[in-house]
């Protein structure tokens, strides 16, 4: 803080100076405190940035007796999300999640959620609003719902579509439906619902959903009919391709490899799994776990023996909405010659 000369001033003092003086010296004080918090100023002088924000849109719906559904929304500059049940931390799901389901609750007992996100550097952000819910009772019933009946779906928009179907049937009673897009159970609605809106979609791009039904002893239902939906507008590519695509040949053992390198795409979420593309086919799929790639991913893989035979390579990455993102650019390689 600059220093700021006071003039002499004229004797007597006036009486309200001291009081002045006094505020000043709150506030250096104030700002002193808040320029020496971690997220003020880097150690290499720029500013990091705040923690993350507090997830928005937080909900949570009984999926049975003994299981809620807790969804929220993204928040940028995430690495994982924490769930919360009361002040116990429950859940912990990746960046590229925004639900989760809390098992083996209590039937007839109320409960209390928040989520709170977390950075890269493991800053917590603030936890979000509460959001409340009671489990159902507990029944003895083996028997499942009636598939959802009647299922439509239309786009709203280019990243959301709305899902609808005809009431299931149950001797004891639907608790909710859950629908999934391709083999992915993505969201969860109370059985008093016939009806959800998905959203995170990318534009131009062609999706599936089936609805289930859920009763209170967690028997499923069939899935309902397939809703086959394309997403209105373009997409080429370009946001959700890797970038940075290098190649180069390898001669080890007699046989040579081909090594690649590449930045994962800035999509949203931890990407996890990448297909590789040789001479315009998929040539094998990789899938990681917790290490996924935060910054540099590369892959090594063999090509054969012979010198001098050129090829095409390019990458792409299984998004968090389930499709596959653009392709990287194209990268030749000669077996023999480098990268």
């Amino acid at each position: 803080m600059r220093d700021v000369p006071v003039p002499a001033a004229p004797s007597p003092v006036p009486a309200r100076l001291p009081r002045i003086l006094h505020r000043c010296a709150l506030l250096c004080g104030t700002l002193t405190l808040v320029a020496s918090c971690g997220w003020a100023t880097g150690a290499d002088g720029e500013g990091s940035g705040p923690p993350p924000g507090a997830p928005t849109g937080v909900t949570a719906e009984a999926g049975s007796a003994t299981t809620v559904h807790v969804m929220w929304n993204a928040v940028d500059g995430v690495e994982t999300y924490e769930v919360y049940r009361g002040g116990t931390l429950v859940e912990e799901v990746p960046a590229a999640e925004r639900m989760v389901d809390v098992t083996r609750l209590r039937p007839s007992t109320a409960y209390a959620f928040t989520v709170r996100a977390r950075d890269a550097d493991g800053r917590p952000g603030p936890r979000s609003r509460e959001v409340r819910v009671t489990t159902p009772a507990a029944v003895t019933d083996d028997s499942a719902p009636t598939r959802p009946a009647h299922t439509r779906g239309r786009a709203v928009g280019s990243r959301a579509v709305q899902l609808t179907w005809s009431a299931a049937t149950d001797d004891r009673g639907v608790v909710s439906y859950d629908v999934h897009q391709g083999g992915t159970k993505i969201h969860s609605v109370g059985g008093g619902q016939t009806a959800a809106v998905v959203t995170g979609l990318r534009a131009g791009t062609r999706y599936s959903f089936t609805v289930r039904a859920r009763d209170a002893a967690d028997n499923v239902s069939p899935a309902g009919a397939v809703v086959r939906l394309t997403t209105p507008g373009s997409d080429d590519g370009r946001v959700t391709a890797p970038t940075d695509l290098r190649a180069a040949s390898r001669l080890t053992d007699g046989a040579y490899h081909i090594d690649l390198t590449w930045n994962p795409p800035r999509a949203d979420g931890v990407i996890t799994e990448y297909q590789i593309h040789l001479d315009g086919r998929p040539a094998t799929s990789l899938v990681y776990g917790d290490d996924a790639p935060r910054e540099r991913a590369e892959y090594s893989f063999y090509v054969g023996p012979e010198a001098g035979v050129t090829h095409r390579v390019r990458v792409r990455a299984r998004l968090s909405d389930g499709t596959w993102g653009g392709f990287s650019a194209e990268r030749k390689v000669t077996t023999g010659a480098g990268g």
